[in-house]
């Protein structure tokens, strides 16, 4: 049995800071939480720092480089938003075994317009022909598919090509709605990429269970924000990505960050680096944050990682800017972190992690400092364990140990 104990930390459940200070492990789980070591367990002493759940990225692109980085930030798991299945089950099954890379989950294909996005960015990808719906007949049978391919959600692509600066044609708003009705009869969830007021319309009139961005071409309206409150939706924030767009120099910023460069090979350290520059309106996303915070429509913190494929973005790293972005549209620290842990886990299921409670997953991060009041403590990375795996410090080429 492997047993160890977190002490003299402060505790942060995924809701709140909680009355204890030793964190208790055995075999991978949370076995107690409070202020007492069990006799004969081994003690990690926390150094007056802060033990939070392991944070869950909503919307990455991701592969097993991917998750690998993204767990030396305390990402310990992603919610992949779209890939290729040939490509991800073998992904998924080693991050399984394997503790030195986050844990993951797919929509496996998204559903897209045979001639829309994202064909026009994959050109010279060699994919196999996408699976699509382009009737509402046909779309119980593009949901079982996905299904059979192991997706734990379905994706649905309604992108009109504004935010490239073209112009593309669209899944028909009556296949989006036949798409998530099959999906809900199914039993999963249904989630929409809309990057624009238009298209969360059609997110939202199709009952989509949540949007996978925010849009920025204009502030959200009064009316969409009490109709996604009357549903019950959820919107995943990639503020990130949207600051790329918006060359506000949020990537370069972070990737200049040594507690960041440091955890980066040269290759994500220059992705970091650079900038999507697409005209993105980050004011006005940051505003829509804001109001639909307030009126208790949910926020999931993602950030639209790929793999070397969104300039400005690395996983891991961008997640902790993602939380700093939630702070300045209006959600406090402590609203921003259960936004990355339990909020997300809620949401997409994962009732084992996400938390710091007996029974869960010992999926943690050990950071100095308090990010419940500052934030940009997430970074001050201590030490991260993936189910009860503790990783060697935060080089990109460390072993891991137990």
């Amino acid at each position: 049995m492997s047993r160890f104990a977190i002490t003299n930390t402060r505790v942060f459940t995924g809701t709140d800071i909680a009355d204890a200070s030793v964190v208790v492990v055995e075999d991978g789980t949370i076995a107690a939480v409070g202020h007492e070591v069990p006799d004969g367990v081994e003690e990690l002493d926390g150094g007056g720092g802060t033990v939070l759940p392991g944070l869950i990225d909503a919307h990455t692109h991701t592969d097993e480089d991917g998750l690998r980085t993204a767990l030396r930030f305390g990402v310990t798991t992603e919610l992949d938003m779209m890939s290729v299945p040939d490509a991800m089950n073998p992904v998924r099954k080693k991050a399984r075994t394997e503790f030195d890379l986050a844990d993951v989950r797919t929509a496996s294909w998204g559903l897209a317009h045979p001639d829309g996005h994202p064909h026009q960015l994959r050109r010279d990808l060699d994919d196999p022909v996408w699976p699509t719906a382009t009737v509402p007949s046909e779309a119980p049978a593009f949901v079982e598919g996905r299904l059979s391919e192991g997706a734990d959600y379905i994706k649905i692509m309604v992108e009109d090509g504004t935010a490239f600066g073209t112009s593309l044609p669209v899944v028909p708003p009556e296949v989006v709605a036949a798409t998530v009705e099959a999906a809900h009869e199914r039993g999963v969830m249904a989630l929409v990429h809309a990057l624009t007021a238009t298209a969360t319309r059609v997110a939202v009139e199709a009952g989509a269970d949540g949007v996978t961005h925010l849009h920025y071409d204009e502030v959200i309206s009064d009316d969409l924000i009490a109709r996604m409150r009357e549903q019950g939706m959820f919107v995943i924030s990639t503020l990130a990505v949207t600051a790329s767009g918006a060359s506000d120099g949020a990537g370069p910023r972070l990737g200049a960050d040594l507690r960041v460069a440091s955890r980066l090979d040269a290759a994500w350290r220059d992705n970091l680096g650079r900038e999507f520059a697409w005209n993105a309106q980050l004011p006005n996303a940051l505003r829509s944050v804001g109001l639909l915070h307030a009126a208790g429509v949910e926020i999931l913190a993602g950030t639209d990682a790929a793999h070397l494929g969104a300039p400005g973005l690395a996983h891991g790293a961008s997640l902790h800017d993602e939380l700093r972005l939630l702070e300045a549209g209006g959600l406090s620290p402590v609203e921003a972190l259960t936004a990355a842990t339990r909020r997300t886990a809620d949401r997409f299921g994962l009732t084992d992690r996400g938390r710091i409670e007996p029974g869960a997953v010992a999926d943690l991060v050990l950071v100095d400092g308090d990010p419940t009041s500052q934030l940009s403590s997430t970074l001050n990375t201590r030490a991260v364990w993936r189910r009860g795996h503790r990783l060697a410090p935060a080089g990109v080429t460390g072993e891991r140990d137990t």
